[in-house]
């Protein structure tokens, strides 16, 4: 089975599906942020927790190399869980990311003013196989399996089914969530040039996990300036959305991504 990472003893090992396209040898936004998320979650208070806000900073390239993980409690309360995680190569932190688990309750009552809940899902049922090679819809267009066609300064969304962050361990919906939210910088950068702008962390807030293998991603605003992006994208599901995602980037022109090649 296809997954981003094998393990060997307390280290993992990048697979060739985890290569990012902007270099060869250098690790890509979802996988790091499933491999993060994991180790967090092994850290969870229990199931009665959500992981409300999950940030990941990466601020060194990850290598095409062994890497290890650590993580600690900064804060176990009775209703607010703060856990911080770092990967780490070479004895040098290159990310790291922090989860804040929130205890769910009753909700409050009364009337809340929310936005329209315009999120496309694709007709197409879901592939019990993770992995599957994700559909994205361009402006008002259908659902295509066709990068090219997203080479335009339209509206884009993406729906995927995520690989398994390591080989032989289940895909869990915390994981499954943190690696499509990487797909911000994606949905929001993306424009009739390719991509040229490159993330340098994604920020996840999310009032429930997803339920099933699809995560919508839907663009929802794009702010740039000076060489600095910031995009903002819908998390959602089958059964109605998830949370946001944030990301900001920084110009990458001169590593400026042909989505059309591929």
């Amino acid at each position: 089975m296809l997954a981003f990472f094998t393990r060997e003893g307390e280290q993992f090992l990048p697979t060739r599906v985890a290569i990012s396209s902007w270099s060869p040898t250098q690790v890509s936004g979802p996988a790091i942020c499933g491999l993060l998320a994991r180790e967090l979650e092994t850290r969870s208070p229990g199931q009665e927790f959500v992981p409300a806000r999950f940030t990941v900073d990466m601020f060194s390239p990850v290598a095409d190399e062994p890497t290890s993980l650590r993580s600690a409690v900064v804060r176990e309360g009775k209703r607010i869980c703060v856990i911080d995680a770092e990967l780490v190569q070479h004895d040098e932190v290159r990310s790291r990311a922090t989860v804040v688990y929130l205890r769910t309750g009753e909700v409050p009552a009364g009337d809340l003013w929310q936005p329209g809940r315009d999120l496309p899902v694709p007709d197409i049922p879901d592939t019990s196989e993770s992995g599957a090679h994700p559909l994205f819809k361009i402006g008002d267009g259908a659902w295509t399996r066709e990068f090219a066609a997203g080479q335009n300064a339209e509206r884009k969304a993406i729906w995927q089914n995520m690989l398994p962050v390591v080989a032989g361990d289940p895909v869990t919906p915390f994981q499954r969530a943190a690696m499509a939210g990487d797909a911000a910088s994606f949905m929001t950068n993306w424009g009739s040039a390719g991509i040229g702008y490159i993330n340098s962390d994604v920020t996840l807030a999310l009032a429930r996990l997803p339920i099933g293998p699809g995560i919508g991603v839907l663009a929802q605003d794009q702010v740039g300036a000076a060489g600095i992006s910031v995009g903002t994208v819908a998390l959602y599901d089958r059964t109605g959305p998830l949370g946001t995602a944030v990301v900001t980037a920084v110009s990458n022109v001169w590593r400026q991504v042909d989505m059309s090649r591929f």
